[in-house]
């Protein structure tokens, strides 16, 4: 069991046991034939990175069916449009330069951006979100990127000025061949913007829920720095976001070419004194474990006499439900809006999902927050609706019923 980043020895944070892939909805036939891993949290010794011991093939997983559309949350399309104007207003991004963004799913920053005909290029390995951001007038690569792809990119296109990457690298287990693509790829005074989940804010958060089979990473600055080192790129500025329940923002470029921002300098140093030790990762286990006894605690008491279901099926319930051993006797069904996923069965524990209406019309006493990254767009949606009747559950960092003003 060794780094996939610098091939040194893991230390195992906490295994999950047996899981399924995380957004692998299923009908009743497909019981039978269901995939099953081993998910297990490790940190390596030496680059700090945190990551999974295993996971599965990445065609497993993002492949013609994948489950997720981000044109569903109006929340992401607002933050991606936002990123792209950032790009025209803070970094003078001029019409001709490229612009690669990895992972833009059904459209992403590169939608916003070749609406206003600027120079893009999405690159996505799923194909019915590929077809999706086509559809939408995007140009995009279908494929996965790694430094194969870089040089198709380069030979077709030029080199990027910019490279974009939101809730993407994190999911690529092959980190140096990413890495060596986005040297190959990236212009001299070149930027290269990635987001992902942040590890402290999981740590702090207790969402272990963050942990599946796509986030074969999650980073912290100190390790997203070891990986640019070795790529003669570093770190210039870095912002912290709510998304995603707490992700980091890295602006990257070649060594030497941008001055480094105290926001860096501050997070180093905080972040060094944290990780002296492997102690906050033995907290992060005995908190995991606490969160399942309690969750599990409050669903037996209340499914006695009440009605619960969950709302959102997210990649992050294929975890909760998997771990904690939640199925139908507490959980009556899930409710959610993709299509893809209504009337199937959620991974492992085999819950039923059904669409909104239905929801509307058999609603429960209770509410599991799963999608809760979402829940300032969800409250706001419920406020007049299931918020007036029922309560809200959540996990974080233990189990509470919650109400719409004090998640």
């Amino acid at each position: 069991m060794n780094c996939k980043f610098c091939n040194s020895n893991l230390i195992s944070v906490i295994n999950f046991g047996k899981m399924p892939i995380a957004n692998a909805f299923l009908g009743k036939s497909d019981f039978k034939n269901e995939y099953f891993f081993n998910l297990e949290a490790t940190v390596c010794e030496r680059c700090k990175l945190f990551q999974l011991s295993e996971q599965p093939e990445p065609k497993l997983l993002f492949h013609e069916n994948y489950a997720f559309f981000a044109e569903t949350s109006t929340v992401m399309q607002d933050h991606f449009k936002a990123l792209s104007n950032e790009l025209i207003n803070k970094f003078n991004l001029q019409k001709n330069d490229l612009v690669v963004e990895i992972g833009n799913n059904d459209g992403g920053m590169v939608y916003y951006l070749s609406q206003n005909k600027y120079n893009s290029i999405g690159v996505d390995p799923s194909k019915n979100v590929a077809d999706r951001a086509a559809e939408k007038g995007v140009k995009i690569i279908n494929d996965f990127f790694d430094y194969r792809c870089s040089e198709k990119i380069n030979s077709e296109y030029g080199k990027a000025k910019f490279f974009l990457s939101a809730n993407t690298l994190a999911h690529i287990p092959d980190i140096n061949s990413v890495f060596r693509g986005i040297q190959n790829i990236l212009d001299d005074e070149g930027i290269f913007i990635t987001e992902d989940p942040y590890l402290l804010d999981v740590l702090k958060k207790v969402s272990y829920d963050q942990i599946y089979d796509e986030h074969v990473f999650i980073f912290s600055l100190r390790s997203i720095q070891n990986i640019c080192e070795k790529y003669n790129l570093e770190v210039f500025d870095i912002k912290k976001l709510e998304t995603a329940g707490g992700s980091m923002r890295y602006y990257i470029a070649k060594k030497g070419k941008k001055i480094i921002s105290n926001n860096v300098k501050e997070i180093q140093n905080y972040e060094a004194k944290l990780f002296e030790s492997n102690e906050v990762f033995d907290k992060f286990r005995d908190d995991c474990l606490n969160s399942k006894k309690s969750l599990n605690n409050l669903l037996n008491k209340l499914s006695n006499e009440n009605s619960i279901v969950g709302y959102g099926a997210t990649s992050k319930s294929t975890t909760i439900f998997n771990f904690c051993e939640i199925g139908e006797h507490q959980i009556k069904f899930l409710t959610d809006t993709t299509s893809t996923k209504i009337n199937k069965y959620t991974p492992g524990t085999h819950i039923p999902i059904y669409n909104y209406e239905y929801f509307n019309e058999n609603m429960p006493d209770y509410c599991f927050l799963l999608a809760w990254n979402h829940s300032k767009e969800i409250f706001k949606k419920e406020k007049n609706n299931f918020s007036v009747k029922g309560k809200w559950i959540t996990h974080l960092p233990e189990a509470n019923i919650i109400n719409d003003d004090n998640f």
